[in-house]
C-alpha cells in the first residue's frame, strides 16, 4: 500500500497524504488571535461640572425664574419712584426731538413705563399735550401694545410655570378658565371697561393659557376708545368747555360707570351662588 511505512535500510517514508497535510499547514496564513479590549472604567464627572449643572438646573427652575421676575419688577418700580420718568414725558421732553421721531421715542418710553407700573391715564394725557390728538393717539396706542407685549412675554417666560399650580379657589379658577377659553373676548372686555389695572390684566393673561396673538389683538383694539379719549382730553385741556373735551370726558366716564355696575352685579351674583 502507498500509505504503509517501509522500514528499508532504517529509513521511514511518510505517506503522500501526510506530506500534503504538512505542506498545507505550513503555507496557510496565520490567523491572529482575537484581542480582548481591557474594560473601560466609568469616568465620573468633574465636581466643577456637576456644580455647574446643578446651578444651571436651579437657575432654570420655575421658582428661580419667578424670583427673577419679581426682582425685575421691583427694580422697575423703584426706578420710577426715585427718578420719576413720567415727569420727563410730561414736562421735560427734549426740545430737539419732534415729529415722527419724537412720537416713536415717546412710544418706546411709554411701553417701558407701563411695565414699571406708571399709570396709563397720565401717559395718555401727556401724549395729547405733547403731540396733539392724532400723533398722540398713535404714539400712545403703540406704547400700549408694546408695554402689554413686554409684560406678557416676561410673565409667560418667567412666571407661568411657577404660578399655574397656585391657581386655586373658585374665583381664580373661574378667571383662569375665562381667559384660557375665551381669551380674545375676555381681554377685549378688560380693555374696553376700565376696572382691572393694566399691568394686572397683562400678568393674569400671561399666567393663563391665552394665546399671545389674541392678547395683543384684543389689547390693540380694545384700548382705542379709552386711549383716544385721554389723549384728546390732554390735547384740549386748555379749553375745558370745548365740545371735544366734554365728549372725551364722557367716553372716559361712561365705560367706568358701566364697569362698576357690572362688577357690582357679578359680585352680588357670586355671593348669592
Amino acid at each position: 500500500m502507498l500509505d504503509a511505512t517501509t522500514r528499508s535500510g532504517g529509513t521511514a517514508t511518510a505517506s503522500p497524504r501526510a506530506i500534503t497535510t504538512g505542506l498545507t499547514a505550513a503555507t496557510a496564513p496565520a490567523v491572529p488571535a482575537p484581542q480582548v479590549s481591557p474594560p473601560v472604567a466609568a469616568v465620573s464627572p468633574s465636581p466643577v461640572l456637576s456644580l455647574v449643572a446643578r446651578c444651571g438646573r436651579a437657575l432654570l427652575s420655575p421658582w428661580a425664574r419667578l424670583a427673577l421676575l419679581v426682582i425685575l419688577l421691583a427694580t422697575a418700580a423703584t426706578c420710577v419712584l426715585l427718578f420719576e420718568p413720567q415727569k420727563l414725558l410730561t414736562h421735560g421732553w427734549p426740545p430737539q426731538l419732534g415729529g415722527v421721531a419724537a412720537a416713536s421715542v415717546f412710544a418706546v418710553a411709554y411701553g417701558l413705563c407701563t411695565v414699571a407700573f406708571v399709570p396709563r391715564p397720565l401717559l395718555n394725557l401727556a401724549a395729547g399735550a405733547l403731540f396733539g390728538s392724532q400723533f398722540g393717539t398713535g404714539s400712545a396706542l403703540t406704547g400700549t401694545v408694546l408695554g402689554a407685549g413686554l409684560a406678557f412675554g416676561l410673565g409667560r417666560l418667567l412666571g407661568q410655570d411657577a404660578l399655574r399650580p397656585l391657581v386655586r379657589g373658585r374665583w381664580l379658577k373661574a378667571a383662569d378658565g375665562q381667559l384660557s377659553r375665551h381669551g380674545f373676548r375676555s381681554m377685549m372686555a378688560a380693555r374696553l371697561f376700565p376696572g382691572v389695572p393694566f399691568w394686572a390684566a397683562n400678568y393674569c393673561a400671561a399666567v393663563s393659557r391665552m394665546r399671545s396673538t389674541s392678547f395683543l389683538t384684543a389689547t390693540a383694539l380694545g384700548s382705542i376708545p379709552n386711549t383716544a379719549a385721554y389723549v384728546v382730553a390732554g390735547d384740549r385741556a386748555s379749553s375745558p368747555t370745548s365740545p371735544a373735551f366734554l365728549i372725551a370726558l364722557a367716553v372716559i366716564a361712561v365705560p367706568a360707570l358701566a364697569a362698576t355696575t357690572l362688577a357690582w352685579r357679578k359680585r352680588h351674583h357670586l355671593r348669592a351662588g
